[in-house]
């Protein structure tokens, strides 16, 4: 059995700390019963904590499953995974192995319920750290984009690309592939003409033997081509288009010129009225489709598409915690009417109603809003009892950590002695051995009072979490209350009345 020290760089920032002294930091750790053990150092440089697709820690994984390591140290708990999904199943594989888990900067004792649930929301604010990481990285992409730079990923199909220069940066830009263009042209046309589906767009393409050159013909592929501005003449049009529509139009309206083609950056679960998620860029290429055709396809495309009433539990962070308490079954979110400040009316429905036509579901009307509102306040109020709960402990352990402290100095004062006595040769040797009988018992006390210390301490840092994470919930955006309620909460079961009892994790 070895104690594995794991040490991981991400390719995301550069100026952190590395592996090399994150080892020695690990090494620090390792208490001086253990330092006869072997160590074995998993390390991988450059790596992102998003996934696990790591070499050194796959090797270090294979390693536990093998029951070849006893306990891993890593610097801090983020540098093993920045994904709460993926940490948990790290957990469970560690635990399954009955292999400690120490970070040399967060005291944590994972084998008790309580120290387990505190890593985990911290695993939780360490996966938006690193989310808020690669947002910084696209803000960067945003600004080389903004200028019409070439910002790689997959040629769209009719084109290829060749070096330009733009603002004196090099870069590429995307010419015309002449057959390809003619097919582009074709299904622009084709699709216009009323009637024409795209499923009816594809078999004349196959019955016309107008192959694709790059894959084959789907009403998937045909959709994209016809939904991507890359083809449009960018025009006044155009411009009048996605202004209407809210989306961020980066270039000036002088560049809408009719001449050049458009490419478009950002999210894309827009609808088709409010694109306030993506940017608009003029880019350099010529474009192929003028605008009226263009936009008449869109029309059409738009028209076509159909619209769930319905909206999924995404539109709510309590999204799958809700249960009806008559039938058990999943409450899930609905819309309704809007407001007259424009907002959408949300409600929770309980589909054993809806959809299996099996319980009649609570008497009264759940705004989501208010459901959303009240288990925020149980939050808070849990996390803040935590609190207060723990800094009572934290009172009581400093003064236990005190006494035990003053219990080591008067060992070490007797193991002095203890040491003075044996050096005296005016001692029997059957004085001798009673001396070192005691001095052995003396180290015993000396290292079950040490570990108690640790166990005190480790508990002092669970309460710095618990106080920091109260902190952090007041100012929690949608996605991280998400996660912290499937952390803190197990289920949500609304009564008949109206009524909720929730059933807490901690």
């Amino acid at each position: 059995m070895a104690i594995a020290l794991y040490a991981r760089k991400s390719i995301e920032r550069e100026n952190s700390i590395s592996c090399e002294t994150q080892i020695e930091y690990c090494k620090s750790v390792i208490k001086p019963d253990e330092r006869s053990e072997k160590t074995i150092e998993f390390i991988d440089n450059g790596y992102s904590g998003g996934n696990v697709d790591r070499d050194g820690f796959q090797k270090m994984m294979r390693q536990i499953e093998r029951g070849k390591i006893s306990k891993v140290i890593v610097y801090r708990l983020d540098r093993i995974s920045r994904s709460l999904s993926d940490f948990v199943g790290i957990l469970e594989t560690l635990k399954k192995h009955n292999v400690q888990f120490v970070s040399s900067q967060e005291s944590f004792d994972t084998s008790s319920p309580y120290g387990e649930m505190i890593v985990k929301i911290l695993m939780v604010f360490a996966e938006f750290e690193r989310k808020s990481i690669i947002e910084r990285v696209k803000h960067a992409y945003a600004y080389r984009s903004e200028m019409g730079l070439y910002m790689g990923g997959r040629r769209p199909y009719g084109f290829n690309l060749k070096d330009t220069v733009i603002n004196n940066v090099k870069t590429k830009m995307f010419e015309p592939v002449t057959n390809e263009i003619e097919q582009i042209k074709y299904i622009f046309e084709n699709y216009s003409v009323p009637n024409v589906t795209l499923r009816r767009l594809m078999d004349t393409l196959i019955d016309n033997n107008i192959s694709a050159t790059t894959g084959s013909w789907s009403t998937a592929k045909l959709s994209n081509i016809i939904k991507n501005p890359i083809y449009v003449k960018a025009d006044n049009a155009i411009y009048e288009y996605y202004s209407k529509r809210n989306a961020n139009i980066m270039s000036d309206i002088n560049q809408f010129d009719g001449l050049h083609g458009i490419q478009t950056y950002g999210k894309s679960k827009h609808t088709a009225d409010d694109m306030s998620d993506i940017k608009i860029v003029v880019m350099p290429h010529d474009g192929i489709i003028n605008s009226d055709l263009w936009l008449k396809c869109q029309k059409k495309i738009e028209k076509n598409k159909k619209l769930g009433n319905s909206v999924n539990n995404s539109t709510s962070w309590l999204g799958g915690k809700i249960a009806c308490k008559q039938c058990g079954r999943t409450m899930t979110v609905t819309k309704g009417g809007k407001k007259k400040d424009g907002t959408q009316t949300r409600y929770f429905s309980c589909t054993g109603k809806s959809h299996n036509r099996i319980c009649n579901g609570p008497k009264v009307t759940l705004y989501a809003d208010s459901l959303e509102d009240m288990v925020y306040n149980l939050i808070a109020e849990k996390l803040q009892s935590l609190k207060g709960s723990r800094k009572k402990i934290s009172t009581d352990n400093s003064n236990k950590i005190n006494l035990l402290k003053n219990q080591l100095s008067e060992i070490k004062q007797s193991q002095e002695k203890i040491v003075n006595m044996l050096l005296d040769d005016s001692f029997k040797l059957d004085m001798k051995s009673l001396l070192n009988e005691k001095a052995k018992k003396l180290s015993e006390e000396s290292k079950a009072i040490t570990e108690k210390i640790e166990d005190l301490e480790s508990e002092e840092n669970e309460i710095i979490s618990v106080i920091n994470l109260s902190q952090k919930w007041k100012s929690a955006n949608t996605d991280e209350r998400k996660a912290v309620c499937n952390v803190l909460i197990h289920k949500i079961f609304i009564c008949e009345d109206g009524t909720c009892e929730v059933v807490w994790n901690i």
